[in-house]
């Protein structure tokens, strides 16, 4: 994209990622089931492509918000993760990332969990740097932007209480 481009802001379409991954009995927990942490690590794989997408430089994880898991997902099971930019600030900005499961012996898809993830850019010096503005244009994009910008207010805010809880 070209800088003029970048200076109007990126369109969330640009930074979506699709992970697909075929689960395996060395992904089971000891109930064996999908092991939830195998799981979250793929949310942190989809995100940073998606955040790479937007920013394109390094990008590190800073927080993951509200990842509930709705329903187990079996070995043997394909799991789906989408993942978009859902807003952009200054040097961060909040992917979301959707997980299905499909049962390939019936074509059974389930929704596994949703999860949030904050990600910062990182210059050549590793210190946080600039990234572009994300543009949403449609209504459900411009929604999914309120959305990461309540839930960045919330962060912003208990940190606050936290810094103030101890002190600082």
């Amino acid at each position: 994209m070209s800088s003029e481009s970048d200076a109007a802001g990126r369109h969330p379409d640009e930074t979506s990622s699709v992970l697909t991954y075929r689960t395996a009995v060395q992904d089971a927990n000891v109930a064996g089931n999908v092991h939830g942490g195998w799981i979250m690590k793929l949310c942190d794989d989809v995100a940073v492509i998606a955040a790479t997408r937007l920013a394109r430089r390094r990008v590190v994880t800073a927080t993951v918000d509200s990842l509930r898991f709705l329903s187990s997902v079996q070995v043997g099971d394909v799991l789906t993760l989408r993942a978009t930019v859902n807003a952009s600030w200054h040097t961060s900005m909040e992917v979301g990332v959707q997980v299905q499961a499909e049962d390939v012996s019936n074509g059974r898809v389930i929704h596994v969990c949703t999860a949030y993830l904050t990600l910062v850019a990182l210059g050549e010096d590793g210190r946080p740097t600039a990234v572009p503005q994300l543009a949403p244009i449609t209504g459900e994009e411009k929604r999914r932007c309120e959305a990461a910008n309540t839930r960045r207010a919330i962060r912003l805010a208990a940190a606050d209480e936290l810094r103030r809880d101890r002190g600082q």
